[in-house]
């Protein structure tokens, strides 16, 4: 994969955030939130100058991005959903929401549509599980989805509506 040289703007933005957190390892993923929130995703990249603000090691913090599902590794459309999967989730019909959610945009897990509106994720729970299944468009949470109600969901965030609650 070929690097991609990082702006003067992230360059400095995550500088900046690294250095509200005291340049300390032990706040790497409060950084790495930061730094995703304001970037919107955490390319090798960004990983590496990451881990030198820090002082830690590219394999440590390549090791956290890859753990947690919230992390991303590659750019995300305007919208990303994120179908939860956990077991609550997955036995009330998240494998069916999921699919009808492909269906409708003609993606899979972990693309996006080619306009760059939407991105779509599997997460292992969102903690929401008196809601299953769950699906997130950026920080807001529907809950009870039916594969019926995947075409209404989209055509919230197509009319404009924002992607966080």
């Amino acid at each position: 994969m070929p690097k991609v040289k990082l702006s003067e703007y992230a360059t400095s933005t995550i500088k900046e955030i690294c250095e509200s957190f005291n340049n300390s390892e032990s706040e790497l993923i409060n950084v790495l939130h930061q730094t995703q929130s304001k970037l919107g995703y955490l390319p090798a990249e960004v990983q590496e100058l990451i881990a030198k603000e820090l002082n830690a090691s590219t394999a440590k913090v390549y090791g956290v991005v890859t753990f947690y599902s919230f992390f991303t590794m590659l750019p995300q459309g305007e919208f990303p959903l994120s179908v939860c999967m956990g077991t609550a989730c997955y036995v009330r019909g998240a494998e069916q929401v999921l699919d009808e959610i492909k269906r409708q945009l003609k993606i899979e897990v972990g693309e996006t549509t080619a306009d760059g509106k939407f991105s779509l994720n599997a997460l292992r729970c969102v903690g929401a599980c008196g809601l299953a299944p769950v699906v997130m468009v950026g920080d807001k949470v529907h809950g009870r989805v039916a594969p019926a109600d995947v075409k209404k969901i989209l055509a919230e965030c197509k009319e404009g509506c924002p992607a966080t609650a």
